[in-house]
């Protein structure tokens, strides 16, 4: 066996660290097994050598336990038990907030179609008019109504304008016509009606034209000793000149009435419609026969 140097003082550490482990595992078994407090249960012997167990305290029972007999004989006063359960109370939940509430989209409903009201056939029968087409600004005429089912109560309507009515039979009345109904070129309704309304009739259609115009310029006039003028015309059509006078006959219709230094005036012959052609300038210059000529108040300046 090794020896160990005592006068080292590597060695001399070591012993002395060993000790000190060692004391203290003794001590730590010592405190294990019996400890180190001094107050320790003492428990007496009995006469027989037993341990006689320490006193303990009971509590008194405050009741004692009642016979089937004496329970039976006890006058008690029994009532059922009525049981309420308290409706436990949960607190409200918290908001989501991102929950939120959209409003629902209405359905887009189909449009309803009202029924059409039926028109009421009319109980009397318009079925013509004669004429049927006229020309504006031309005068009074007489309008034939053929139909059935007319009374004498019955009268001829314009645009709402009651005319004289003459009844001729149940299937023909007529009808003057003033110039001022067909003054502008458009329809007219025409309808018989009578003043209380019962009896009415469809409505036709009455045509009111443009009347045809003269297709000349007045370009220009002359003038002669004895005041005798001559309107000097161009045809839009293909540039010609006319000289004419008073009572002259444009294209076989219209007739000069009038021959100023401002108009020409001139009526068609067969609608007696008059129109007047104001004096412009927009003829061909390049011809001399078509520039206006001054009026010659006499051949000789001389008194």
């Amino acid at each position: 066996m090794q020896s160990i140097d005592i006068r080292n003082p590597a060695e001399r550490n070591k012993l002395i660290l060993a000790g000190v482990l060692g004391l203290v595992a003794i001590l730590f078994l010592w405190w294990t097994f019996f400890g180190f407090g001094s107050s320790s249960t003492k428990v007496s012997s009995g006469p027989a050598g037993q341990p006689t167990p320490s006193p303990v305290s009971r509590r008194p029972a405050t009741t004692t336990a009642q016979s089937v007999v004496e329970f039976k004989g006890t006058d008690l006063d029994l009532r059922p038990v009525v049981y309420e359960p308290s409706s436990a109370s949960v607190p409200e939940a918290s908001r989501n907030i991102f929950v939120y509430y959209e409003k629902p989209v209405q359905p887009a409903g189909t449009p309803s179609v009202p029924t059409p009201t039926p028109t009421p056939v009319p109980p009397v029968l318009l079925a013509s008019l004669s004429p049927a087409n006229v020309y504006a600004r031309t005068g009074d005429f007489t309008l034939e109504v053929s139909g059935d089912k007319f009374t004498p109560q019955m009268r001829v309507i314009i645009d709402n304008n009651e005319l004289s009515t003459r009844y001729i039979n149940p299937q023909q009345v007529s009808a003057s016509v003033p110039a001022a109904v067909i003054a502008n070129p458009g329809a007219r309704d025409v309808m018989l009606r009578s003043a209380d309304g019962k009896l009415y009739s469809n409505a036709a259609s009455l045509s009111v034209a443009a009347p045809p115009t003269p297709n000349y310029s007045y370009i220009g006039i002359i003038g002669t000793k004895k005041f005798i003028d001559t309107a000097i015309l161009q045809d839009k059509t293909n540039k010609e000149t006319l000289n004419v006078q008073r009572g002259d006959l444009l294209g076989g219709r219209f007739r000069v009435t009038s021959i100023s230094e401002k108009e020409v005036v001139v009526v068609d012959n067969n609608l007696k419609v008059k129109h007047t052609l104001a004096m412009t300038a927009q003829g061909d210059r390049g011809n001399p026969q078509q520039r206006p000529t001054p009026r010659v108040d006499s051949e000789d300046d001389e008194p």
